[in-house]
């Protein structure tokens, strides 16, 4: 489970977080940053349309790999899979969140931000993480220092990055991705200034270039 993951998000570069507004916006939200080269999509939990605008997304794109983000107990990964998700994001770790994702039939991505949450996670079978909130935990200086000590373990940052922070979260040896939402600003989206959501896209799928 967990290396097909890291796979999938080391080509994705960056994932973003996607709060789901309404259905048909969101599926042009997602058109826009599939076409700008991100085919990682994480749908929030956090709005009573997510899971319709994950579902209409997965039809309307199946070329993107489409998930949710802020799953935070066993029946949001049950509710994730009937919809359709193919992977599944959490600020934080779970034992019994880990146990259903075992039986899930999507990826689940865990978050971990001390020693002690990455050694629980790991021990859990779970070495791709993610680290949320990046910068208020630590940032690039923290994951840095877990690169030795943690050699097998991979992260994917969130929380407070840019497209500057971004590629240098993805400069660090143990960072496979960087997830946040500077590819699509609120004034872009308010305006469904497509065409500019799709050039910032491009513009963050190439934060990995120094890679």
């Amino acid at each position: 489970m967990s290396e097909g993951l890291r796979a999938r998000l080391r080509s994705a570069v960056a994932v973003p977080v996607i709060t789901a507004g309404e259905v048909a916006d969101t599926v042009e939200l997602c058109r826009a940053l599939v076409a700008g080269g991100l085919d990682m999509l994480e749908v929030t939990l956090r709005t009573p349309t997510a899971l319709a605008a994950l579902e209409a997304v997965a039809r309307a794109l199946p070329q993107a790999h489409v998930g949710v983000g802020t799953a935070l107990s066993a029946a949001d990964l049950r509710r994730a899979a009937d919809a359709g998700a193919r992977f599944a994001v959490s600020p934080g770790f779970d034992p019994g969140m880990a146990e259903a994702a075992r039986a899930a039939p999507l990826d689940w991505l865990p978050g971990a931000v001390t020693a002690s949450e990455i050694m629980q996670a790991r021990s859990a079978g779970f070495a791709t993480l993610k680290f949320f909130p990046a910068q208020q935990s630590g940032g690039t200086a923290a994951l840095k220092a877990f690169a030795p000590v943690f050699a097998d373990v991979a992260f994917c940052p969130t929380g407070g990055l840019d497209q500057k922070l971004a590629a240098e979260y993805l400069a660090c040896p143990n960072v496979v991705a960087a997830g946040g939402t500077w590819m699509m600003p609120k004034d872009a989206i308010a305006a469904r200034d497509w065409r500019r959501i799709e050039e910032l896209a491009r513009a963050a799928r190439g934060a990995g270039t120094a890679r």
